[in-house]
């Protein structure tokens, strides 16, 4: 990725790209240090500490959650909205008709993600308000200055998006991505300063430590092997008689290039949101304090909860939900009976295969294998570092399996980006 970087900037319009995504990272990086008045940050630091769906959406925000920064929301309400109006698509045949008309229809999709991005970030804004106000991290506030918290949060939250935007525009790759990538690299240095506290504390020893970091390193190039690996699917178009004096066309061999865990980070995000859910109702309504519900207190606090991490129960509904939920997504997304209409009419054929029917059960069968085992591996990826958490002597360090999967994806998807563009203005070192 490095010598990537540097042939490109050997190539003006590439350097310049790289140039704009670099500020306008660094602009975000900066907002998201600017705190939100009257709110003391030391509650919210705790509650992300404590991991769960709070501490991933303060992975993804780069620690602006835990900083009660103006950016606390980041582009959270942006992806929730994405992932809701991809489902709807699949649900309302309006939707699904618009996904087919082309940019202007995927122009009309992407504004109603925003319109629906904004009413969720309100009701996330008012939902971590309520949250640490309950606490009393918000005591001393009027009615007026509360309301320009929430609204100082949903701004935040359309700030992002608008960056994202320009990144998208004016950089190389998704914007939304690079934003969640830069945010979680941050906290690669906050994880280490951690561990070197656990060492100096006692609380963890130098081979400890050592084995940590050989397992971190083993999760990575796993996931990155996965990452690169698919299953091909040979695909056979028959030749045909074209127009004019070309004659006859012959017939081509290709393949359907399938991921094997492109869809682990959503399984991963959806199990994890449904396992969440009591445990964020409890905080919400429950109360605090000697004032907290019987009900709350058995959620938050007993080891024999379904949804209390500390539990095994909780680690194997877990994986099941991220297993499943890995088929249910990769089933809507890739649709084995539109692949074998699609097929059917551009005149291909899985070779060995019979057309329509046979064709449709055969995708079904692969994308079901595919399923299982990209789910299989989301879910270690997922109950990983609820297992270190709550066994070894690193319950204080913040990562996430999820985390690392979209790092090593955004970066793939980025360096793929660029060394494309550089093909495209035949630069001669990728042309060799």
């Amino acid at each position: 990725m490095l010598q990537t970087l540097r042939n490109a900037f050997k190539v003006p319009d590439i350097r310049k790209k790289i140039l704009w995504s670099i500020l306008l990272v660094a602009v975000f990086r900066m907002g998201s240090h600017i705190p939100l008045p009257g709110i003391n940050s030391e509650y919210l630091k705790s509650l992300s500490q404590s991991g769960g769906l709070i501490g991933f959406y303060d992975m993804i925000s780069g620690g602006a959650l835990s900083r009660s920064s103006i950016l606390a929301l980041g582009v959270m309400p942006y992806i929730n909205a994405s992932i809701i109006i991809q489902l709807l698509t699949v649900a309302i045949p309006q939707l699904e008709q618009l996904s087919k008309e082309g940019q202007n229809g995927r122009k009309k999709i992407q504004n109603a993600t925003r319109y629906v991005s904004l009413g969720i970030s309100f009701i996330l804004a008012y939902g971590i308000f309520a949250t640490i106000s309950s606490s009393g991290a918000t005591s001393g506030l009027q009615l007026i200055q509360k309301i320009i918290i929430i609204f100082a949060l949903v701004v935040g939250t359309t700030f992002c998006m608008w960056l994202g935007d320009q990144l998208t525009v004016k950089g190389i790759g998704n914007g939304t991505s690079i934003l969640i990538f830069v945010n979680i690299i941050s906290r690669i240095p906050t994880t280490i300063a951690s561990m070197l506290t656990l060492k100096e504390a006692g609380s963890a020893s130098i081979v400890g430590i050592t084995l940590f970091g050989v397992f971190i390193v083993l999760m990575l190039g796993t996931i990155l092997y996965f990452s690169l690996s698919e299953r091909r699917i040979p695909v056979q178009y028959a030749g045909k008689f074209a127009s004019g004096n070309v004659g006859m066309v012959k017939s081509q061999s290709t393949h359907i290039p399938l991921s094997i865990i492109g869809s682990a980070v959503l399984a991963i995000i959806f199990s994890m949101s449904v396992m969440e859910f009591p445990k964020t109702i409890a905080q919400l309504f429950g109360g605090f304090g000697e004032a907290q519900k019987e009900w709350a207190k058995w959620i938050l606090n007993n080891p024999t909860c379904p949804f209390n991490q500390k539990s095994w129960i909780y680690l194997v509904l877990y994986s099941v939900l991220t297993v499943f939920f890995n088929w249910f997504y990769t089933q809507i997304t890739f649709k084995p009976d539109e692949m074998s209409e699609n097929l059917h009419k551009s005149a291909g054929f899985v070779p060995g295969v019979r057309p329509g029917e046979e064709t449709t059960i055969y995708f079904e069968k692969v994308l079901n294998r595919l399923s299982f085992i990209g789910g299989v591996l989301a879910a270690i990826l997922a109950i990983s570092p609820i297992i270190i958490q709550n066994y070894t002597d690193f319950k204080d360090i913040n990562f996430t399996g999820t985390g690392m999967l979209i790092l090593i994806n955004v970066a793939l998807d980025f360096t793929r980006k660029v060394e494309s563009q550089m093909v495209v203005r035949h630069y001669k070192g990728f042309l060799k």
